[in-house]
């Protein structure tokens, strides 16, 4: 079992309650097809300061350009390839590497042929 398995069904405490991660649903994502989401900690467990989600993108399919206006986002790449284009250039996605994307800094992100997993973590900005 990889990091991302381990993962996928382990377990989240939050405020004392435990969540077996495993019996949470992968949704689809509602603009990218082929891309899908564990929500592990959402913006209503921690006024709305931090998220977190598995994510896994099919062979071939993308997260498209996109912003997140009001939050500093963290990729966490942990099985399979792809890239991340960002204003800066591409960052290869392979298992290991980390990248940071501050607000507003406009991104996509491709999987590989053998699709990509990643932890994306999301933390509001403080004005």
């Amino acid at each position: 079992m990889d990091l991302f398995e381990t993962f996928d069904t382990g377990s989240v405490t939050i405020a004392g309650k435990r969540t077996d991660i495993g019996r949470l649903a992968w949704n689809p994502h509602k603009e990218f097809p082929g891309v899908f989401l564990k929500n592990l900690v959402t913006a209503d467990q921690t006024d709305r300061r931090f998220t977190c989600h598995l994510v896994r993108i099919e062979p071939g399919h993308a997260i498209g350009m996109h912003t997140h206006p009001a939050s500093v986002e963290l990729h966490e790449v942990v099985r399979g390839s792809g890239l991340c284009l960002t204003e800066q250039g591409e960052i290869p996605y392979v298992p290991g590497v980390m990248a940071l994307l501050a607000c507003s800094a406009p991104h996509e992100i491709r999987a590989g042929e053998n699709g990509l997993c990643l932890f994306a973590k999301f933390v509001t900005a403080q004005a």
